[in-house]
């Protein structure tokens, strides 16, 4: 929008009065409320001119529009939008309420669950193939965190999960124990690699054989970042080896897996041989129960899966990726603290699943979910994977996916306002 300022001398005198030489341009930001657009359908019915007058009337008229949610009032760029604020912004209920309310469109918090079950059935299927995908890669990092679940008398414990697969998904699940059955339920039948911190619920994982372990560095040097304040000058030796392991990779982190394979033979190995060394001769000094003895102990326990990484290029040092993706649900846990029941968990694990891995490839999620909605309804089963964020970029300039999304009413409607703002009511 272009605004002139003319100065009051020429506004009383008249531009005529004056030759213009130039102008000062200068750019301000401001903003308007968002706005919610009602989109109206109108579906004539028509009958042939010409028709026999003993016969049927034949009345055409168009087939209804595909919604996400079947005789839904919503269409999928407001869906989009409602997903995007509770689960990638973290905004409760409550608050969702409010910030609809102030831009005119009162929305009851039960309505909004109520869009986010169903269409939580409905992306169900994209998750699914992407936990499929996942589950076939060589390597996963996992982690949990807990979660308040409501109930009458006082909230209940649970968890949720993160299962990371480099370069393609981040998957959430949830479970009501902390165990090694929820373990299971989260990667079934699967064989590769899995970086983890040393907790007791992978151990029947590990044990079968199916699955090897890959120890976290990170978590490591947490222990002897405790010592610090009771054995400062033993615990800077440990630190200033692990520092080292940290130092040589992230100079390779871009590198391909066979340079990344020498680089930790020569340079890892050794340092990862001076670590343990250390540790053993400190076991005749070790006094129970002190932090530097737990830092020891769990170094030597879990030596085999803390070397693992030197051998195969494509292991990380630290289960820290998997951490960093967790914490989108520990933020989000700040906000509404505590969810409805097991079935709203899953819904939710099913969007941030949807919008990590969209963050993962640098995709844009309301665009996303937008056009997700507008595809899913009509969309061949066998090809979900396509839909997923890790595969988007592909799908989304293929000459079926652009035919389909051309012919949504709802995305055009909104694409017309975009380029004719001026026009919306």
């Amino acid at each position: 929008m272009k605004i002139e300022l003319i100065p009051d001398d020429v506004q009383r005198e008249g531009l005529d009065h004056f030759d213009r030489i130039g102008a000062e341009v200068s750019e301000v930001l401001e903003r308007r409320p968002a706005s919610a657009v009602v989109v109206e359908l109108i579906r004539p019915k028509f009958v042939p001119k010409t028709r026999d007058r003993l016969g049927p009337t034949r009345v055409l008229i168009a087939e209804p529009a595909e919604l996400p949610i079947p005789r839904g009032r919503a269409g999928p760029g407001m869906l989009a939008d409602s997903v995007v604020r509770r689960w990638q912004d973290h905004q409760p209920l409550h608050r969702l309420e409010g910030i609809y309310a102030r831009d005119g469109l009162p929305l009851n918090r039960s309505t909004l669950c109520g869009w986010h079950e169903q269409l939580a059935a409905l992306v169900h299927p994209v998750v699914e193939a992407m936990l499929a995908d996942a589950l076939r890669q060589p390597v996963l990092y996992t982690d949990a965190t807990g979660v308040l679940v409501q109930a009458r008398e006082r909230c209940r414990s649970g968890h949720f999960w993160v299962l990371v697969a480099p370069e393609r998904h981040v998957l959430f699940r949830y479970s009501r124990r902390h165990d090694g059955a929820a373990v299971d339920a989260l990667r079934p039948g699967y064989q590769g690699y899995l970086v983890a911190d040393a907790h007791s619920v992978y151990d029947d994982v590990f044990v079968a054989g199916r699955v090897t372990e890959v120890g976290c560095w990170a978590q490591a040097r947490r222990y002897f970042f405790k010592t610090l304040g009771s054995e400062p000058e033993r615990a800077r030796e440990a630190l200033a080896l692990i520092g080292e392991l940290l130092r040589i990779e992230r100079e390779i982190a871009a590198a391909p897996r066979a340079h990344r394979e020498v680089v930790r033979r020569t340079q890892s190995r050794p340092v990862v041989d001076r670590f343990f060394a250390w540790c053993e001769a400190r076991i005749p000094e070790l006094l129970d129960e002190t932090p530097l003895a737990a830092a020891v102990r769990y170094a030597r326990n879990q030596q085999t899966a803390l070397t693992r990484f030197v051998d195969d290029g494509r292991l990380p040092l630290h289960s820290n990726r998997s951490e960093l993706e967790l914490r989108r649900q520990v933020v989000g846990r700040k906000n509404w603290l505590f969810v409805g029941n097991d079935e709203a968990a899953t819904v939710n694990t099913t969007f941030v699943s949807l919008l990590a891995s969209c963050a993962l490839h640098r995709v844009e999620p309301w665009a996303y979910l937008r056009d997700l909605f507008c595809l899913l309804p009509g969309w061949p089963h066998r090809r979900v994977l396509e839909l997923a964020p890790a595969y988007w970029a592909q799908t989304s300039q293929q000459e079926d996916t652009q035919q389909r999304l051309a012919a949504n009413p709802f995305r055009l409607a909104l694409l017309a306002l975009d380029r004719h703002p001026d026009d919306r009511p």
